[in-house]
């Protein structure tokens, strides 16, 4: 029979080595929840694109409900419906009526009943044949010939509006070449090769060098630009699309650095504007480069402490909600300034402000907690809260990631561009679609007047406010 001591030796050992294996255990157990967590992150909580979440949970069937409204025209609202061509846009009136035997004893009315129809023609494009005069010269014994008109001669056998059609659907639409010239030998009738197709996109390209040099010198003046970056493709190289947003326009630039020498670059290192921007290390390089002001993105800063809530951690989960708490009675309050007197609101604003500074400057002692914490170091916490006392600066770099999302689009379809021919023609005709639509101007209209006044060799029109 063992001894007392023998026994006490005995569940010592056996404890030492629970302690032991309890500690592995807690090891082991952590960097699941790591991985864990990792897997969870997606573009609700955290700066990953929506196009990250290849998984996405389905969303539970709910019973239908009794009186749930059928999809369409609701009873009691307002019907909508399209505004009938204008009388001097109709090219033909064709009148219905009653016959002899069917209208007898009826009086005619001077009123009908309208259906407008809209209907392709027959042949759906115009050719005109310039033909050139040749003339014999018996001094020199030389033909000599007339010449073209200047419009004509740079034109060629493509005139400016069918031009632009072929800018547009390359441009606007994301048609390939080879679609192009499917349409117009199917649905036009035009028999183009696809080596002619690219010339004509190419004098397009062209006509909107001198409106998109305009905008990009504009840009140093500017007191406030959105800006962000997308990959982009050139025959299987990694460049970067730059996006600049203004108030009034928004420009495209296609560059082999995604670095902050891009923005001195374009932006020139005096930039005495304002830069709403995501955390990417290359706005903070510039910003400590050239004394640039930043907007940081709260949009982006709200995902990543959504993200730390999500968290198994109680301690992260608790730090996370009470920030999220104060983001949210924040832009409450933001939203609700007009209603405010101005130094009621400023009160309001500060307290806020200074709830949440001291709470997310005391993280849990645990990586994402601290990484968060780190942003509002000192001044660098003033760089999320410009938009509070500057009129005219966003809080979220929401309004520039919309404008990049016809680039993202173009980029799944298009694959990307074939040399610097393609990358300045990308980024000349996404900077005219983009500002045509911030301006509200016709996008097509802009087309034809940009190629008309290439043609004729005479001012290129401005997008410029």
């Amino acid at each position: 029979m063992k001894s007392k001591d023998d026994i006490i030796a005995q569940l010592i050992e056996e404890n030492r080595q629970l302690r032991e294996t309890v500690q592995l255990l807690n090891g082991k157990i952590e960097k699941l929840q790591e991985e864990i967590a990792k897997l969870k992150k997606n573009s609700r909580n955290s700066s990953k694109p929506p196009s990250s979440d290849l998984v996405k949970p389905k969303k539970a069937k709910t019973p239908r409900q009794s009186g749930k409204p059928k999809i369409g025209g609701q009873k009691g609202h307002p019907k909508h419906e399209r505004p009938p061509f204008a009388p001097e846009d109709v090219d033909m009136t064709v009148p219905c009526e009653l016959s002899a035997s069917e209208s007898q004893g009826l009086i005619p009315l001077d009123e009908w009943r309208v259906l407008q129809q809209i209907e392709l023609v027959d042949k759906p494009y115009f050719v005109t044949e310039y033909r050139a005069r040749k003339y014999w010269d018996p001094r020199t014994e030389r033909v000599v010939i007339a010449p073209f008109p200047v419009d004509v001669q740079v034109a060629g056998l493509v005139g400016p509006k069918l031009s632009a059609l072929a800018a547009y659907q390359k441009g606007a639409c994301h048609m390939s070449y080879t679609t192009i010239q499917r349409f117009w030998n199917d649905v036009l009738g035009i028999p183009i090769s696809r080596s002619h197709l690219v010339n004509v996109v190419q004098k397009a390209s062209t006509a909107f060098a001198v409106p998109y040099e305009e905008l990009r010198q504009a840009l140093v003046e500017e007191p406030y630009l959105g800006v962000d970056e997308s990959g982009h493709k050139d025959n299987g190289a990694k460049l970067w699309t730059w996006c600049f947003r203004a108030s009034d326009f928004t420009l495209f630039h296609i560059d082999p650095s995604r670095g902050s020498q891009v923005l001195k670059e374009i932006l020139t290192e005096t930039f005495g504007g304002i830069i709403g921007a995501d955390y990417f290390s290359a706005y903070h390089k510039y910003m400590a480069d050239c004394s640039v002001v930043i907007q940081f993105c709260w949009a982006h800063l709200i995902r990543d402490i959504r993200f730390v809530a999500e968290r198994t951690s109680a301690s992260l989960q608790n730090w996370g909600k009470k920030l999220l708490g104060l983001v949210k009675k924040l832009f409450a309050t933001w939203h609700r300034a007009e209603t405010m007197t101005e130094a009621g609101f400023g009160r309001s604003m500060d307290r806020i402000r200074r709830k949440f500074l001291k709470l997310v400057r005391r993280p849990p002692q645990q990586s994402e907690a601290l990484t968060l914490a780190a942003r509002f170091r000192g001044k660098g916490a003033e760089n999320y809260f410009h938009f509070l006392t500057t009129a005219g600066i966003e809080p979220t770099n929401n309004l520039t990631e919309q404008a990049i999302r016809h680039i993202v689009i173009d980029r799944h379809i298009t694959q990307g561009t074939r040399g610097t021919r393609g990358q300045r023609w990308s980024e000349r005709v996404w900077t005219m679609i983009a500002t045509c639509r911030q301006q509200k101007r016709d996008v097509f209209d802009f087309f034809c007047s940009a190629i008309n006044a290439h043609f004729r060799q005479q001012a290129a029109p401005s997008l410029l406010p």
